[in-house]
């Protein structure tokens, strides 16, 4: 199991969740995120990476265990002060759930509004972000006069215009091709460097290899494997799958 640090940011303690028709999505979830780290949460659809995302901002309660987000216990969080808990979590969606008929800065003053900024600083606030996220002078344009991965980078700068203290990206590259889908990775890289705890959920092979830090790895609501990331092989093989070969060999070499 990975090391953890002595703080930590986000701690899921024996997590399930279930629905009424008896669904189990996910199944005893148990893993902390220390502030700074870059995770990636691995697994096909249907693994419970998104339903994962939802408990962290609270959008989904779990039927049993606990979810503790920078030091409050989610469930003995009042109703009203649901928003707060929301501000120190950045989400990034695949289908990007960008307003159509607002213009990219629009949609990013939508969220700063809402994190009570300054109406007067906002428009500096968007030029900084956009330059940030690498669509400089975008502003004005609405999202249908975008490229795919520009409308994705216009949804991360709107996830981290009140600087939350975690960044949640939900399959972000999904409808991207690869090499659009390397930029994006390379963006969240950088948001990291800033100082933000970053969890990007995917399954695209291409990225898993690309993850320095950690991988927790999903199967049927539960975790499978939770291991330092590491470089893609010689053979291209990403982390995830390099951990299960060695893990294999090991059991058939004990037997």
């Amino acid at each position: 199991m990975y090391k953890l640090g002595i703080n930590k940011l986000i701690d899921f303690s024996h997590v399930t969740k279930s629905y009424p028709n008896g669904d189990v999505v996910l199944d005893d979830i148990n893993f902390s995120v220390s502030p700074g780290e870059f995770v990636i949460i691995t697994g096909r659809s249907g693994a419970g990476k998104t339903t994962l995302g939802r408990l962290l901002i609270h959008d989904l309660s779990p039927t049993k265990g606990k979810i503790v987000i920078d030091g409050e216990d989610l469930s003995k969080i009042k109703p009203n002060n649901i928003s707060l808990i929301r501000r120190k979590v950045g989400f990034v969606f695949q289908d990007y759930k960008i307003i159509p008929d607002k213009t990219v800065g629009e949609n990013i003053a939508i969220a700063l509004e809402i994190g009570g900024y300054n109406r007067k600083k906002i428009g500096e606030k968007i030029i900084r972000l956009l330059d940030m996220v690498g669509i400089p002078g975008k502003g004005d344009l609405f999202p249908g006069q975008l490229s795919g991965g520009e409308v994705q980078r216009a949804a991360i700068a709107r996830a981290i215009a009140c600087e939350p203290a975690i960044l949640f990206a939900d399959e972000p590259t999904g409808n991207l091709d690869k090499d659009t889908s390397i930029e994006i990775f390379k963006l969240l890289q950088k948001i990291n460097d800033d100082g933000t705890t970053v969890i990007l959920a995917t399954h695209d092979v291409t990225l898993i290899g690309l993850n320095p830090d950690r991988n927790i790895h999903l199967e049927k609501g539960k975790i499978i494997s939770d291991v330092d990331g590491l470089p893609a092989g010689k053979e291209g093989k990403p982390p995830i799958k390099t951990h299960f070969e060695k893990k294999h060999k090991t059991t058939s070499n004990s037997s």
